[in-house]
């Protein structure tokens, strides 16, 4: 490998995303970035320019927060293939040592850049997509061979640690790093009072894609506000199944107590305001939002699913049905919201579980000894 670090310099690390919002990934690189210690890691910045994410809410943090260099690199259509040069010259100017990826396409894009440039390549997978399109299966099977050559990939969750496996991600090549959060922003948002509501809040944070399962959320809604006048359903977050999601929802008999507020500035005083918040996905990581409403000490209930069950332990910190279960789900609701003694008692109890194990400063002394590691073997190659 072309680049080196000597004992007494910082590790240059550039984390590579191709965004489509500022959901659980982007948010998850500040995190990273932030509990780096900066005198001996510099972690960098690199996001692609596309139609659909100029302007991005990651970029103006990652600046605002000064946590390193920022680097928007533009495409000229959805795969362009001259980004792999832009990065390369992005490497040798800043003598970057690693590249961080995220996502599929940087996963493709960021190991083309790093075998050029002769650094180290680490991905971390935050999910897979269980899509039925077609093209969007095949661009995840060619992230997964791409992946698959990393030096090392580091998946967030147990569940994804079997699925980058399944993949064909040697397992000598594995190392899992347990998911951190910083908490600092929701135990200052959790330290003011609640705000106040007319109604009883339930609550989704998070991307509106196939495999968030949205419908279900809708559906089970729709089926409580029949029976009750004292409930709304906030929504926030965007993505591809926005439109057709609010489509739907102004067919139900509740559409005028479903809100989609979309992205927001103010999203954890929003989440502070819920009485509930749910969870319908079918596949998962270790949901930052989810970590985030435990963190807020807002009651919890969801579809049993690996990722949500280091989280939520059924009984104990949240109350989880089997997937697919609505009517199951749909009691458990009713349950949350009525009896507030039991509801506040799990909801104390994942607080306390959130804090004590995804701590994002021991994620990030993890991720430290990594990259020292693999700066480390590119003085023997």
């Amino acid at each position: 490998m072309s680049s080196s670090a000597t004992a007494d310099s910082s590790i240059n690390v550039l984390q590579f995303i191709c965004p489509t919002g500022f959901y659980g990934a982007e948010r998850w690189i500040l995190a990273l970035a932030r509990n780096l210690p900066k005198d001996e890691v510099r972690c960098h910045l690199a996001t692609t320019l596309e139609e659909n994410s100029k302007d991005l809410e990651l970029v103006k943090e990652y600046k605002k927060q000064a946590l390193g260099e920022t680097f928007e690199v533009p495409m000229a259509h959805r795969f362009d293939i001259s980004v792999v040069g832009r990065l390369v010259d992005i490497i040798r100017a800043n003598d970057i040592h690693i590249i961080h990826t995220h996502g599929y396409k940087s996963d493709i894009l960021g190991l083309m850049a790093a075998r050029r440039a002769g650094i180290a390549c680490v991905t971390t997978p935050h999910g897979f997509e269980n899509s039925s399109d077609l093209k969007l299966r095949l661009f995840i099977w060619a992230g997964c061979k791409a992946m698959a050559r990393a030096d090392r990939v580091v998946p967030l969750s147990r569940q994804l640690v079997a699925d980058c496996r399944f993949a064909g991600v040697p397992v000598d090549r594995t190392i899992y790093i347990q998911n951190g959060v910083d908490l600092s922003e929701v135990e200052a948002e959790r330290g003011r009072p609640a705000p106040a509501t007319k109604k009883k809040r339930i609550g989704f944070v998070g991307q509106l894609i196939s495999r968030k399962n949205v419908h279900d959320i809708l559906d089970i809604f729709n089926t409580l506000r029949k029976e009750r006048d004292d409930i709304e359903l906030v929504l926030l977050g965007d993505g591809d199944a926005r439109v057709e999601l609010e489509a739907y929802s102004y067919s139900l008999a509740a559409r005028d107590d479903i809100h989609f507020l979309g992205f927001r500035h103010d999203r954890l005083e929003l989440l502070h305001s819920f009485d509930l918040f749910v969870m319908t996905s079918t596949l998962e990581g270790i949901p930052r939002c989810l970590m985030e409403a435990c963190a807020m000490g807002i009651p919890v209930a969801a579809y049993d699913i690996p990722g949500i069950d280091q989280l939520i332990r059924n009984k104990e910190t949240g109350l989880l049905a089997p997937l697919g279960a609505r009517d199951a789900l749909t009691d458990l609701w009713r349950q949350l919201l009525d009896d507030r003694v039991y509801a506040e008692q799990l909801a104390a109890s994942a607080l306390e579980y959130v804090t004590r194990e995804y701590s994002a400063s021991r994620m990030a002394q993890e991720y430290q000894q990594l990259f020292l590691t693999l700066v480390e073997k590119s003085k023997t190659c």
